[in-house]
């Protein structure tokens, strides 16, 4: 599917980190680009940057994913690109000094990460479907999925996390043989180590730290370099129910 100016694409997570880079890159290639995030003022800004549109959703919430369509579609039409990076990374291990993993925490992540995922891809499905085809094999639409490398590397204190991203990881084939016949393609991307606001926020000697973990290049990932794969899954219609590790060969250690 090649991107035109008449292509809408939805970014959930799309007000900052991978997902503000996705949202910056498909704007550039002149796609009209709606923006989910529970981040109000920072959504705002970057529909504002991008002459985009925002809707603040809470993506765990399958009514509120609902009107965030709604908003989003009065505004820009059917999207035939959703790529889904809202997640939450908080870190506990199974056991600690206070007992066990808290279930609330553990449900939290599988909440936004996992079933927000799906609540997005298959209210995006669902939309796609009742299109006309927009090339010669009847493509009617992307979703573009995010896991991590911690859904096959999961480190100490990533039991939530790893359990979520190893969920969108498995519902992805699936997902794409069940869209199959109606010419939607699902494909995720599993990033290693990428220079988002949260490891921004650590000491420059830290970030040189993990990205010298990186077989080649070494060093952190470039959110942009993210953005670019998330473009080249739209525009190659042969890329269907994979699951592509960004990761520059990293496989992690236990911590």
């Amino acid at each position: 599917m090649q991107i035109t100016e008449n292509t809408a694409v939805v970014v959930s997570g799309g007000a900052s980190g991978l997902g503000g880079a996705v949202v910056r890159g498909f704007a550039a290639a002149g796609a009209k680009v709606g923006i989910f995030d529970l981040n109000e003022d920072a959504g705002q800004a970057m529909a504002a940057e991008v002459g985009g549109a925002f809707a603040k959703v809470d993506v765990s919430n399958p009514d509120s994913v609902a009107e965030g369509f709604k908003t989003l579609r009065a505004v820009h039409g059917q999207e035939r690109v959703m790529v889904n990076c809202a997640g939450i990374g908080p870190a506990s291990k199974t056991v600690t000094r206070d007992g066990p993993h808290d279930p609330a925490m553990f449900a939290k992540v599988i909440s936004v990460n996992l079933i927000g995922t799906f609540n997005c891809a298959s209210q995006a499905a669902a939309g796609m479907v009742g299109t006309d085809p927009v090339t010669s094999d009847g493509e009617r639409g992307v979703i573009v999925n995010t896991a991590s490398v911690a859904a096959f590397d999961g480190q100490i204190g990533q039991l939530a996390y790893a359990a979520s991203k190893g969920g969108v990881v498995g519902m992805t084939l699936p997902m794409a043989r069940d869209l199959s016949r109606e010419g939607v393609r699902v494909v995720t991307i599993a990033p290693g180590l990428f220079k988002t606001p949260l490891l921004e926020g650590l000491p420059q000697e830290v970030q040189d730290s993990l990205g010298a973990q990186v077989p080649f290049p070494s060093r952190l990932g470039d959110p942009a370099e993210y953005a670019a794969m998330a473009r080249h899954i739209v525009e190659n219609s042969m890329l269907n129910g994979e699951v592509i590790r960004l990761d520059g060969a990293i496989r992690m250690a236990p911590r």
